[in-house]
Order: C-alpha cells, then sequence, then structure tokens
C-alpha cells in the first residue's frame, strides 16, 4: 500500500513541484547505506601512479574504481588524464588539457548533458562505484549542491529535445537527395525516405528548426496544411504538389 502511495506522490510532484525540490527529495529519499565521501585531494591520491592507493575517476561527481581498465587509465593510457579527478565536461568536448579537463558542465547543452548521463550510466555498468567527490556535486555531507541539480534539470530537457526531435522525424520525414555537376542537386520524396517506411509519399519542403540558422528537405503529407507553418518553406520553382523537386543550391 506504501508503494502505491509513493508513486501518487511522485505523480502529483512532477506535475506541480519545481525540479529542484523534486530532486532533492529523490535523493534524499534514495539513500541506502553510508557513502564514502572524498575529497578533491583524496581523491587525486589514486590517479595511478607509482605510489598511488589506486585507480578512481569521477564523472558527475561520483567516483568509480577503474583499475581493471589499467590499460586505457593508467599510466601511459589514452584516458590516464582523467584519473585522480573529475573530468566530466572532457567526456564530451575531448578537451584534454589542464583546463579541458574540469568538472564543470555549466555551458554544456541540454544534449550535451544527456551524452555525459549516457557516460554515467557506462561507468555504472562496467566499474565498481566508490563514492562521492565532495566538490562541485555533492556537499560535505553527500547531498546534491545546485551544479548537480542544474545538471539533471539540463538531462531532463535535453531528453524532451530529443523526443521533440524524434516525433519530428516521423512526422517529417528526410528526402531523398542528390547532386551530379551535369544535372545540379535535387530532392525527392518516397515511402521510405529519411528512413521512415510510411503509406504516403509526401511533397519536398524546406524545414526551418527553431534554435537553428540551418535548414532540412523533409516531406510534409498534405501540402495544403503545410501552407500555414511558417517554418514550412517550398523550393523554387518546383510545383506544390510535385514529390520532386530541383535545387540550385
Amino acid at each position: 500500500m506504501l508503494s502505491y502511495v509513493f508513486v501518487a506522490f511522485l505523480s502529483v510532484a512532477v506535475v506541480f513541484l519545481p525540479w529542484e525540490w523534486l530532486s532533492k527529495f529523490l535523493h534524499e529519499t534514495n539513500q541506502g547505506p553510508p557513502v564514502r565521501l572524498l575529497s578533491r585531494r583524496e581523491l587525486s591520491l589514486y590517479d595511478g601512479e607509482e605510489g598511488s592507493k589506486g585507480l578512481y575517476l569521477a564523472i558527475l561527481g561520483q567516483v568509480f574504481d577503474v583499475h581493471e581498465g589499467q590499460k586505457h587509465y593508467g599510466p601511459g593510457g589514452a584516458y590516464h588524464c582523467m584519473a585522480g579527478k573529475d573530468a566530466s565536461r572532457a567526456y564530451i568536448t575531448g578537451d584534454f588539457t589542464e583546463t579541458g579537463l574540469t568538472d564543470d558542465v555549466s555551458s554544456l547543452s541540454p544534449l550535451q548533458v544527456m551524452a555525459l548521463y549516457d557516460w554515467l550510466a557506462f561507468y555504472k555498468r562496467e566499474y565498481q562505484t566508490v563514492g562521492l567527490v565532495i566538490g562541485r556535486f555533492y556537499s560535505e555531507t553527500g547531498q546534491p549542491t545546485g551544479a548537480l541539480i542544474q545538471a539533471e534539470t539540463s538531462l531532463v530537457e535535453g531528453q524532451r529535445m530529443k523526443a521533440q526531435s524524434e516525433a519530428e522525424k516521423v512526422q517529417f520525414p528526410a528526402c531523398n537527395s542528390e547532386w551530379s555537376s551535369a544535372g545540379g542537386g535535387r530532392v525527392w520524396c518516397s515511402t521510405k525516405s529519411g528512413g521512415v517506411e510510411r503509406s504516403w509519399v509526401g511533397v519536398p519542403r524546406k524545414l526551418f528548426s527553431a534554435g537553428s540558422s540551418g535548414v532540412r528537405c523533409v516531406c510534409v503529407e498534405d501540402p495544403s496544411a503545410a501552407e500555414d507553418d511558417p517554418n514550412l518553406q517550398k523550393y523554387d520553382d518546383c510545383p506544390p504538389h510535385a514529390d520532386s523537386c530541383s535545387v540550385k543550391d
């Protein structure tokens, strides 16, 4: 009975409560045995170098024992620069310089943060969790900080954006395209264009996505309905109901 009450509470909370409060609640109510808390200095003692205590790294404040990946994270390994620290941002940027090996992920986009959480899931799956590093993401008592809550909020936004993008690809599948020096460019629609199999063919239109300066060719099922959408534009010198259009540029 208690579990049903908890689920009902979460359903209401997701709708009415701020994400920051809900995140703190989930962290505080999902606590098991006391976790090990390491300072940044303590974590640095696990860099795998001679005389070190072991081979650890952290991502988003969570510490993992990666000694089984010695060839990757130990001295001479391609990712040794990440040992003994939290270099979360470098997993996305690929910047392995001293300034790039940082746990400051505030400049990452929501989709990049989502990719970072994919890395976190990888480490949870492949390596043993050691504990938490005190600093940017966790306080001295192991509670999530504002930076972690911000990252989790960005994760939710990234998931929303991805779901919206996937839905858009189904609604507006990509066109087929080709180009030759003799004939120029051509875009056209088919029942399988864009990797989306469907019963309709559609007509090519230029789709301007919000927040992006670029355009892409998509197939629209109903040309008349697309007339009212300012983000969908016809190709020049192409009949409105044609399923193939020449492209000059």
